[in-house]
């Protein structure tokens, strides 16, 4: 089973903020592959089913951003999942432009408090990410301020685009590894 958990804050004030982009990923998969949503587990909306020939377990955790490791961890637990083969987790990222994705196989959280909890909660910064592209905080901003806000009509459509292709990508590292992904999603 490959676990993929897309960040982000429930609720309707947050739908569609730039905080909420790995919410946006997991409604893509779910669309996309018409996996059956069975409610609430793990701290955390889920839904079960097969992405390209593999059982996959989707989840939204409730627990908002900074407090994801919770129900991932738990997941994870559960399942006996090794996040280093078996753990995608999709989130924002201020550090790249509005359309971009970026997927890595391990790392450091990168300033994001949803990824730094999920490292902190599992012991380990080996898992596979993939970040969507959010836009750089301006000068006068408050990083939380900016990260609960919405697109502008032009960057909304650049990030409708990356939301799809970040679906695609997280379809590709099931079937073929984070490595496959890369070499067609990274540039």
């Amino acid at each position: 089973m490959i676990l993929i958990a897309g960040l982000g804050n429930p609720g309707m004030k947050y739908h569609g903020t730039r905080h909420n982009m790995g919410f946006d990923v997991i409604d893509r998969l779910v669309d996309t592959w018409r996996i059956s949503q069975s409610g609430i587990k793990f701290h955390a909306m889920v839904g079960s089913g097969v992405i390209e020939g593999e059982k996959v377990l989707l989840m939204k955790p409730l627990t908002y951003m900074n407090l994801s490791g919770n129900a991932v961890a738990e997941a994870a637990a559960f399942y006996k999942i090794d996040p280093a083969s078996q753990l995608i987790v999709i989130s924002d990222d201020i550090a790249l432009d509005p359309g971009r994705i970026r997927i890595r196989k391990k790392g450091s959280a990168g300033g994001q408090n949803g990824l730094k909890h999920i490292i902190e909660r599992l012991g380990t910064d080996e898992f596979t990410r993939v970040r969507v592209g959010t836009g750089a905080k301006p000068a006068d901003w408050d990083l939380a301020d900016w990260v609960l806000s919405r697109f502008s009509k032009e960057d909304r459509a650049l990030v409708d685009e990356a939301l799809d292709r970040a679906a695609r990508a997280c379809a590709e590292i099931v079937k073929n590894g984070a490595d496959s992904a890369m070499n067609l999603y990274n540039r």
